[in-house]
């Protein structure tokens, strides 16, 4: 028997006046994912604890198992693995976006339009950036606008702020120490040069010249955030016994399934963004499902980028094309299949909360409950009830009957 978890980002979502007072899943058609509901058993999920505003990080190192605040670092650590980089001990590690300035250092969109070309070639560039420090700059574009910094060399911390001042309209941040150590200092120092030489190496790039002439924003400067050391994680197929692969868009998830062990599935077509070839993603899914792995874990973006584009008709239209590959995920047999969330990132807000998530076990044997419609608030009131997302490995694995018991 094989497990899957299929986590559809920023799913869940809010009440919205305009959609009479429904959530998008509400609201969406979703024959699939209300069948999922009505052959299985449903709850709600905190993916770390009720009222937690989990990350996408955060949230998936609890839904494999592993104590997020034991085991998270930063962001950045997990971005670099994904993006293929081999970080080494004493590496400090930053996911960064590609974003746009102006002369004054407002950042006008700090995604600089959703870019999707053109990122390697400026990548290249930075990669060529000198410093006077004893400093190696490693920068990897990673999907759309998302790319990674590693600084590596002596007496570098990971004890810094970020540069990203989360909101456009508003001047990147001058990044300082945390701890008041001279390294995280240091460190910062080396971060604000870094900031300043990415918008003079490409604020006048070809790649920028020619989207300022398609009347597209530029990618003319990158902002570091999420810093973070390599951590330490036992592997998953260890921790579980279990021969697993994972599916995922962007190189922040493949980067927790490659620290924990995993084996990655590449994908064509898969942007993380609405606009991602979800025919491919399920074809590789069922491919997948049909090798020798016990487990796969599955990562879906768009709903979260429509969420925080604040982006209604796109989430809605996402969340109902999902729909379809869960449909075909559905007809894999000897499988346990579980459906959810990593966290909500309503369209009022265009951020995560903290609010629970829909949850959804298919499968054989399962204790079904009365619940026929997936989203919510109806699956609140199904035979999980509320739990959290250190919970599920230890359900998946029951289920699965790969458990020991615990006592006589």
């Amino acid at each position: 028997m094989k497990g899957i978890i299929m986590i559809i980002d920023g799913m869940g979502d809010r009440p919205l006046e305009e959609l009479g007072n429904k959530t998008p899943l509400e609201a969406a058609k979703t024959p699939n994912m209300d069948l999922m509901a009505k052959l299985g058993v449903n709850g709600i999920m905190d993916p770390i604890k009720p009222g937690i505003r989990a990350g996408s990080d955060t949230a998936h190192l609890s839904i494999l198992g592993y104590d997020p605040y034991t085991v998270y670092t930063g962001r950045g650590p997990f971005e670099a693995a994904g993006v293929g980089i081999d970080v080494m001990p004493g590496d400090i590690a930053f996911r960064c976006n590609f974003s746009t300035a102006n002369e004054a250092g407002i950042i006008t969109d700090r995604r600089a339009g959703r870019v999707r070309d053109g990122t390697d070639e400026l990548a290249n560039v930075l990669n060529s950036m000198k410093l006077d420090e004893n400093v190696e700059v490693i920068f990897k574009e990673s999907t759309g606008h998302r790319a990674v910094l590693v600084l590596r060399g002596e007496n570098l911390s990971d004890q810094v702020s970020d540069a990203d001042p989360k909101h456009d309209g508003e001047k990147f941040l001058k990044i300082f120490g945390l701890d008041g150590s001279p390294e995280a200092d240091a460190t910062a120092a080396i971060l604000n040069k870094i900031v300043e030489k990415s918008y003079e190496l490409l604020k006048d790039h070809p790649v920028n010249i020619k989207r300022v002439e398609n009347g597209e924003n530029p990618a003319n400067i990158i902002l570091p955030r999420g810093a973070g050391a390599v951590p330490e994680a036992e592997p998953f197929n260890d921790k579980y016994g279990l021969k697993s692969a994972c599916i995922a868009e962007t190189g922040l998830i493949q980067g927790i399934g490659k620290i924990a062990g995993m084996d990655i599935i590449e994908v064509e077509g898969a942007t993380g963004g609405v606009d991602t070839n979800l025919d491919n993603i399920a074809n590789s899914i069922i491919k997948t499902a049909s090798l020798h792995y016990d487990f796969i874990l599955i990562n879906i973006d768009g709903a979260d980028e429509a969420g925080h584009d604040g982006n209604l008709n796109e989430k809605l239209e996402f969340i109902e094309k999902v729909d379809e590959v869960v449909g075909r995920i559905m007809e894999i047999k000897d499988v346990y299949f579980i459906l959810t969330a990593d966290h909500s990132t309503p369209i009022s807000i265009m951020d995560h909360t903290g609010d629970p998530v829909p949850l959804v076990i298919n499968g054989p044997n399962l204790r079904v409950d009365h619940v026929n419609k997936f989203n919510e608030r109806t699956t609140a009131s199904g035979g999980l009830c509320r739990i959290r997302g250190s919970d599920i490995m230890n359900i998946l694995m029951d289920l699965m009957n790969r458990s020991s018991k615990f006592g006589a």
